[in-house]
């Protein structure tokens, strides 16, 4: 069966998929729900940005989030990791 063509999501602020570097950068829910309309079967969440239990999932998330994007210096990325609190 021939996979479905994807159709890109608008990577715009004013699309409102996407925060505003001021807000924290990264995706929106709005943005996270257009993003597994157009790609069936992904398991895209939104930032972990409040309190978690240490040894959650949550919090293993937001641990492998913060170690990943570590090296992410420009001004979007250092806005998403004060967002998720690394």
């Amino acid at each position: 069966m021939p996979r479905k063509k994807e159709t890109p999501i608008r990577t715009s602020v004013k699309s409102g998929n996407f925060r505003a570097t001021k807000k924290g950068a990264g995706m929106t829910s709005k943005g996270v729900k257009a993003y597994r309309a157009a790609n069936p079967g992904s398991k895209l969440k939104t930032a972990v940005t409040g309190k978690v239990k240490p040894g959650s999932a949550s919090a293993k998330r937001r641990k492998s989030f913060c170690a990943r994007s570590r090296g992410w210096t420009g001004k979007r990325g250092r806005a998403a990791r004060r967002r998720w609190r690394c």
